[in-house]
């Protein structure tokens, strides 16, 4: 075989290979999207009336949830673009392209999300949900474009589920969520220390009171914000579990917070 033969099989080979990655992204993107749709669907009355939009506000007391459905816009898409990068990579897209393309991909579903929000009953296109879509899509690049940062800073959702009040809706269920910022010691060279490198301190918020708050019942709506020094749990399972699951999850009461009421 020729060297001309040779650099033609080994162009057609990148370009088959090229093909195959831009099918396999293009139908991740496509299987989400569907399943957005069809959760939408099911538990957000989509399509069920004309488009709208909707002033939620932020994080004043009287906003729709108090400001957590924002923050967990912001947890939901900076988790998202991290999941669509690792996909990216596994698929043969390179370091750089992948943390380009994640946040691309978790911005461009999480507002396929909202334009679903606009044709609900009760819902409706929000101007402030996809500035946190954006905001939690940049706070994914930045990461994964500092890769160095990730071992010292997480955003976590720490879900507290109801067993006598059980909400099939998980992703919805703001009255039982907390969303968090993690700082952990074994990412600063300073604390890398037996005694310390297994610590964390966690900044979060959450309000309670909003999802059975009536105008004519007593208002026992509030928000709080949170102080603590958690365990790093992905680091004390690392030995039998190697995963980035918990960079991502808090595990419910492995931390000891600090309370602050804003109201």
């Amino acid at each position: 075989m020729s060297t001309t033969d040779g650099r033609a099989d080994v162009a057609v080979s990148l370009e088959d290979a090229q093909t195959a990655r831009r099918h396999k992204a293009l139908l991740a993107n496509g299987v989400a999207a569907g399943g957005i749709l069809a959760w939408g669907l099911l538990n957000w009355d989509y399509f069920s009336r004309a488009p709208q939009t909707k002033n939620e506000g932020w994080f004043e007391r009287t906003s729709i949830e108090g400001g957590a459905d924002k923050l967990g816009h912001l947890w939901f898409s900076y988790t998202l673009s991290h999941a669509f990068a690792a996909w990216y990579r596994h698929i043969g897209y390179s370091e750089n392209e992948a943390a380009i393309f994640g946040p691309i991909s978790s911005f461009g579903l999480t507002g396929l999300m909202e334009v679903g929000d606009s044709f609900s009953v009760d819902h409706g296109f929000s101007w402030e949900d996809m500035t946190a879509n954006l905001a939690g899509a940049t706070v994914g690049w930045l990461l994964l474009r500092y890769p160095d940062w990730q071992r010292k800073v997480d955003l976590r959702w720490d879900y507290r589920p109801s067993l006598s009040e059980f909400e099939p809706d998980i992703s919805t269920d703001y009255e039982h969520s907390r969303y968090l910022l993690a700082l952990k010691a074994e990412g600063f060279e300073a604390l890398r220390k037996p005694w310390l490198e297994y610590l964390e301190l966690h900044l979060g918020y959450y309000a309670r009171g909003y999802a059975d708050y009536r105008p004519a019942r007593p208002d026992a709506r509030r928000r709080n914000l949170y102080v603590g020094v958690g365990l790093n749990v992905g680091k004390l399972l690392r030995p039998l579990w190697n995963t980035r699951l918990f960079d991502y999850l808090q595990i419910p009461y492995t931390d000891l917070p600090i309370n602050a009421r804003l109201d």
